[in-house]
């Protein structure tokens, strides 16, 4: 049963316009690479700060203009109401994360970032976010956007929801839930809760 919700934020609940190829670019970082795995990877201190500077510079220049995904704040304040405890957890830079949460005043209250954890996709800051609620990762889902998202929730062994907004990616078939509007997100709750009831009757 579905007692907790997590979201990713870019792309998941917020727009993002974040150019990964350009910065890929910038920082000499192999297309198929992970930017993030990349400038760990980079020989001395040095480099992986002023990797990392750029990084911060296109994320910052991303949160300023950042907008609610439509749909998204309804269904956020509908869970609020129903009393779901929520969170975000991004890849994002804390101070990029903040920005974006403020500029569209979601009602969350508890956001990981990559500052606070490991990043997606280990499990780390998802089960924190369950360790705080006290609840069993499997009654906690992790809605996100991309496959790390998927992955991430089920190294939690949480159920995963994967938002198809465009064209259905080939690794949608391993999330548990698939969505590609907002408003039927609620609906979708209630089905899988419904269905768990059923199975202790």
């Amino acid at each position: 049963m579905i007692k907790g919700i997590i979201f990713d934020l870019d792309g998941t609940l917020v727009t993002s316009n974040l150019d990964f190829a350009m910065m890929k670019a910038q920082l000499g970082c192999p297309r198929e690479n992970d930017l993030l795995e990349f400038v760990d990877t980079l020989p001395s201190p040095y480099m992986r700060e002023e990797a990392m500077a750029l990084i911060h510079q296109h994320e910052m220049q991303d949160a300023h203009q950042a907008e609610f995904i439509p749909g998204a704040a309804q269904v956020v304040e509908q869970l609020h109401h129903r009393g779901f405890p929520m969170a975000i957890v991004t890849r994002n830079f804390a101070k990029a994360a903040q920005t974006k949460l403020a500029r569209c005043n979601l009602p969350i209250d508890i956001i990981l970032t990559r500052d606070d954890a490991p990043a997606k996709p280990d499990p780390t800051a998802l089960n924190m976010i369950a360790q705080k609620w006290g609840l069993p990762s499997t009654a906690c889902m992790y809605v996100g956007d991309y496959l790390y998202d998927i992955e991430a929730a089920h190294n939690a062994q949480m159920i995963s929801c994967l938002y198809i907004p465009n064209a259905t990616p080939e690794y949608s078939s391993k999330a548990d839930i698939t969505f590609n509007n907002w408003e039927t997100l609620l609906m979708l709750i209630e089905q899988k809760n419904l269905k768990f009831q059923h199975q202790l009757a």
